[in-house]
């Protein structure tokens, strides 16, 4: 009698949670890695350091979450290992660069997943490219950069990522002169650098900036000369858009399909395939009740960090858009970003 009743207990509470009651249970003493692609201090790790303080409260069982950089390629190391090395057991989470995508509709060599087939957890929000100059480049406005005699030197991490691949189209459907020097582990190294003088600046999401470079910002040493957005910024209204340089239909394409698309997928949180869908939904449900918990966004607010989520339902319809591009747009697209 005592099995049967404890039976019919178990399969009361599956009916009620709409789960198995061993997936409620499953991430109970566990560990979640969120296996981020670029550098520590970075844009995307503090999104993934702030999220893995509140995201613990949000999941059943109340497992650790922490932050692993992996660096290498701008982020391609993080999202091919989240792809084909990582077990999709629910506790491993990918946060690479949405540029990837693009890479892999371009048939980059060293894509080794299929954006297709990733488990999408959400995003925290879209992203919003700017590009920052230091005062001592000399370069404090869009006019100075349009005139400049010589290439203005920015840094990048990688192709696939904002901080290549925006500069590189700005170049091809505007002109703007730029000498892309590529190879830095993240978003904080570049500054570093251009503080340093070793570059002028970069391009990439102003809530990471914003965030990340606020002494130089806030002091005047660090400019933001053009936004790389559909509609200005709140924050910086007299900041430029690169759209409005456009003269063509092919320079505004080349900018929307090739930046502003991107950019509402840069920041994805992901799951390998094949992750059990029942733990996927948990984990989704997690991620979009961390993005309303108070404390969490206490902590975004003094981090200075933007939040705007996407589902990942939401996200996974957007990452699917990418690829029904026209071929030839596609073409034009792989034209500017292979440009040396």
């Amino acid at each position: 009698m005592y099995k049967l009743w404890f039976s019919l207990m178990v399969l009361i509470t599956m009916l009620l949670s709409g789960r198995p009651a061993f997936t409620q249970d499953f991430y109970k003493g566990k560990t979640i890695r969120i296996v981020v692609g670029f550098s520590a201090g970075g844009g995307f790790d503090t999104y993934a350091r702030a999220i893995s303080r509140h995201m613990h409260k949000h999941i059943p069982g109340n497992p650790n979450v922490i932050v692993e950089n992996m660096t290498g390629a701008g982020s391609l190391i993080a999202a091919n290992n989240v792809y084909k090395i990582a077990k999709p057991d629910g506790l491993t989470m990918g946060h690479f660069i949405g540029g990837l995508f693009m890479q892999q509709l371009q048939g980059r060599a060293g894509v080794e997943f299929d954006a297709r087939k990733f488990e999408y957890v959400g995003s925290p929000v879209p992203d919003k490219p700017v590009c920052a100059l230091t005062k001592a480049s000399g370069i404090t406005s869009a006019e100075k950069w349009f005139a400049s005699k010589t290439p203005v030197k920015l840094g990048g991490t990688a192709p696939g990522s904002n901080t290549d691949d925006i500069p590189k189209i700005l170049r091809a459907a505007l002109g703007l002169p730029v000498q892309l020097v590529t190879g830095y582990k993240g978003t904080s190294d570049i500054r570093l650098a251009a503080e340093g003088g070793e570059l002028a600046g970069g391009c990439w999401g102003w809530g990471s900036i914003r965030a990340t470079w606020r002494k130089g910002i806030e002091s005047g040493d660090a400019v933001v000369v053009l936004q790389t957005l559909p509609e200005s910024h709140s924050e910086l209204p007299k900041v430029p858009l690169a759209i409005n340089y456009a003269e063509t239909e092919e320079a505004r394409q080349l900018i929307q399909a090739g930046i502003h698309d991107v950019s509402a997928v840069i920041r994805p949180y992901v799951l390998p395939p094949g992750t059990p869908k029942d733990r996927v939904q948990i984990i989704r449900k997690g991620f979009m009740d961390t993005m309303k918990d108070r404390e969490f966004l206490a902590d975004a607010e003094k981090s200075k960090l933007d939040i705007e989520p996407m589902s990942g339902e939401e996200l996974e319809k957007t990452v699917l858009g990418l690829f029904k591009l026209s071929p030839s747009l596609i073409g034009k697209l792989k034209e500017a970003l292979e440009a040396k």
